[in-house]
C-alpha cells in the first residue's frame, strides 16, 4: 500500500515538473518574440542618413522639431515645428497663418532657448559656426542633423531629405509633384496673359531700393520656373552676390520693364519717393499703371515651396486681371 502511494506521489511530482518546464519554455519563447518585436519597432522608428557631420541615426517619429528658417519645408510635409525662427521681432510673415501661436527662437539658437523647447530633433544649416552652440552642444540636447551645403541652398532637397528623416517620403513626392503642376499651369496662363512682356521686382525698405537679380530669392520663380522675360537692366546685373546693394533712383530710371512688383511694407518711405519722382514715373511700368505694390514682401525674400507658391499666386493675381 505504501509502495503504491509512493509511486503515485512520484508520478504526480514528475508530471508537475514537466508542466513547469513546458511553461517556462513557453515563457522564454514569448519573451524572445517580444524582444524581437521591440527591436524591429526600434529599427523602424530610426533612420540613418548622411549629413555634413557624416552618417547620423535619427528618430523618424520626432514630434518636437526645431529647424530654424526652414519651417517652410516642414510645413510642406504637414509637420509643425515646436518654435519659429526670428531675428529680434522679425519673423517669416508669410508662414504666420500656420505658426502664429508658436514661440520664437532666435536665429543663432541660444542653448537655453533650445533647452526650453525640449526638442526631440534639431535640424541645422551647414554653416554651424553661425550658431551659439557647437554641434556637440546640440547633440547633448537632442539628435541633431546638419544639412550639407547643397541641401541648405535647395528647398527641394530639404523637402526630400526631411521627408526621409521623418518617414514622409510619399508626402514629399506628393508636395513636389503638386508644385510642379502648379508651375506648369501658371506658366501656360501667364504666357497667354503677357506674352513676351518683361517683369521686374523691387524691394523698397526705408528709402532704399533693391532690384532682384534673376537668381535672387523668389526671382528664380519668375524667370527660371515661370519663364517670364527680364528687362535688360536685370540681365546686366548678373548673378546675385552675397552683398545686396541698393540702386539709386537715377539707376532705376533705366528699368524698362513692362511690369514691376514693388515690395514695400505699408507706409514705407520708398513708396512716396517713387510716386513723387518724375524719373520713376517716366518708366514704362509706371506710365502704363503696371506697378503692383505688395505690402508683405516676406515670401518674395525667401526660398521655399510655400514661399514660391505664394509668389506664383501674387504674380497670377496681378498679371491676369
Amino acid at each position: 500500500m505504501f509502495k503504491i502511494k509512493k509511486s503515485r506521489f512520484l508520478l504526480m511530482n514528475f508530471t508537475l515538473l514537466l508542466i513547469l518546464i513546458i511553461s517556462a519554455c513557453g515563457g522564454d519563447n514569448s519573451d524572445s518574440t517580444s524582444d524581437g518585436s521591440d527591436q524591429d519597432s526600434k529599427q523602424n522608428s530610426e533612420v540613418t542618413v548622411d549629413s555634413k557631420m557624416g552618417e547620423v541615426t535619427l528618430p523618424t517619429d520626432a514630434e518636437r522639431i526645431i529647424a530654424p528658417f526652414h519651417e517652410d519645408a516642414l510645413l510642406a510635409l504637414g509637420v509643425t515645428p515646436v518654435a519659429k525662427w526670428a531675428i529680434g521681432q522679425s519673423i517669416q510673415n508669410y508662414l504666420e497663418y500656420e505658426l502664429m501661436d508658436l514661440p520664437k527662437i532666435e536665429w543663432n539658437l541660444p542653448l537655453e532657448q533650445v533647452l526650453n523647447q525640449n526638442p526631440d530633433l534639431i535640424i541645422l544649416e551647414h554653416g554651424i559656426d553661425s550658431y551659439e552652440g557647437s554641434y556637440e552642444d546640440y547633440q547633448k540636447i537632442a539628435p541633431t542633423y546638419v544639412m550639407k551645403e547643397e541641401t541648405t541652398n535647395s528647398w527641394r532637397k530639404q523637402i526630400e531629405t526631411f521627408g526621409k528623416i521623418l518617414g514622409k517620403e510619399d508626402k514629399a513626392d506628393e508636395a513636389l509633384n503638386q508644385y510642379k503642376d502648379k508651375v506648369e499651369n501658371a506658366k501656360e496662363t501667364l504666357s497667354g496673359a503677357i506674352g513676351d512682356e518683361t517683369v521686374a521686382a523691387i524691394w523698397a525698405t526705408g528709402n532704399q531700393f533693391f532690384v532682384f537679380e534673376e537668381n535672387r530669392h523668389s526671382a528664380e520663380v519668375l524667370y527660371s520656373e515661370l519663364g517670364i522675360n527680364s528687362p535688360e537692366l536685370i540681365k546686366n546685373l548678373g548673378e546675385a552676390q552675397t552683398q545686396w546693394n541698393p540702386l539709386s533712383l537715377e539707376k532705376l530710371s533705366e528699368l524698362k520693364a513692362d511690369h514691376v512688383f514693388l515690395l514695400a511694407s505699408e507706409g514705407e518711405q520708398g513708396i512716396d519717393t517713387l510716386k513723387n519722382s518724375d524719373v520713376w514715373q517716366s518708366t514704362p511700368a509706371a506710365e502704363n499703371g503696371n506697378v503692383y505694390t505688395l505690402n508683405d514682401p516676406s515670401n518674395w525674400t525667401n526660398k521655399g515651396l510655400i514661399a514660391s507658391e505664394k509668389t506664383i499666386d501674387d504674380v497670377l493675381k496681378a498679371l491676369t486681371k
